[in-house]
């Protein structure tokens, strides 16, 4: 027993060293700005930057938007293949994980062969189109883990008893998934939204390629011809992370909490 406590104590020491001391370094260095005195001139720098402003909040519509349509996409799906069509759940948990597999860059030159402006639908002729494209391949990104989430949320609960309840009651199909499956499914859902949202403000790769203002060309144009500011961004889009995982917390303990007032 004293044998694996030091071995549990020497693995958390090193996953500390490995994780936690880059980002101390990271931030020690973002403060250097101003010589001599440890000071936030970079984080200032960066915040007040119009091109900060304009690509984080092109980001943010865009995780937004990426959300409502995975929400809409999976949880009637999820839904209806446990409800339904059991069987199909291996198959549909594999689609699910391709986007794991298949390179993001794979995705966005089919994109932009399939879609050009001399093809039969010119999406990246115009930036609504190429804006359309984005939300797609973020969508396509997030999938598994929108899906995981919202699937084991499901299977929390009795969704067979609770939809033949509904419907004696006459409910119709979409009464039932928006007053009594979303609500008992909603911590599930917001999991993978804020998980969403974390992959989309980070995203580089379709962003760049479609040339679309995103936060993360700009990270990576801030990378290649600043210093200082470069380790401050970092910084930041972790703490946007953390903050993403740490609402994910809060939001399942307070539904425990009020789960358990409820008894």
């Amino acid at each position: 027993m004293k044998t694996n406590r030091f071995w549990s104590w020497i693995a958390l020491a090193f996953g500390i060293i490995y994780f936690v001391v880059p980002l101390i370094g990271t931030l020690e260095f973002s403060l250097r700005m101003r010589r001599g005195v440890y000071s936030f001139d970079a984080y200032w720098v960066i915040l007040s930057d119009p091109r900060f402003q304009a690509t984080f909040g092109y980001s943010i519509v865009m995780a937004l938007v990426t959300i409502i349509v995975g929400i809409v996409l999976v949880v009637p799906t999820a839904y209806w293949v446990r409800l339904r069509l059991p069987g199909w759940r291996p198959f549909l948990e594999f689609i699910t994980l391709l986007p794991l597999v298949i390179p993001a860059i794979v995705v966005v030159f089919g994109y932009i062969r399939l879609y050009n402006t001399s093809s039969f639908l010119p999406l990246t002729g115009s930036a609504m189109g190429t804006n359309l494209l984005l939300v797609f391949g973020y969508t396509m990104l997030a999938l598994p883990y929108m899906y995981r989430a919202v699937d084991t949320g499901l299977g929390a609960i009795d969704i067979r008893t609770m939809t033949e309840a509904a419907e004696s009651l006459g409910a119709s199909r979409l009464k039932i998934m928006w007053s009594v499956i979303l609500p008992n499914v909603l911590v599930a859902v917001l999991s993978g939204a804020f998980l969403t949202f974390a992959i989309v403000i980070g995203e580089f790769t379709m962003a760049a390629l479609l040339n679309r203002p995103a936060f993360g060309p700009f990270l990576q144009l801030i990378g290649a011809n600043r210093a200082y500011e470069p380790a401050a961004l970092a910084v930041i889009s972790f703490a946007i992370t953390w903050v993403c995982m740490g609402l994910i917390q809060v939001v399942t303990r307070l539904n425990k909490s009020l789960a358990a007032t409820k008894r």
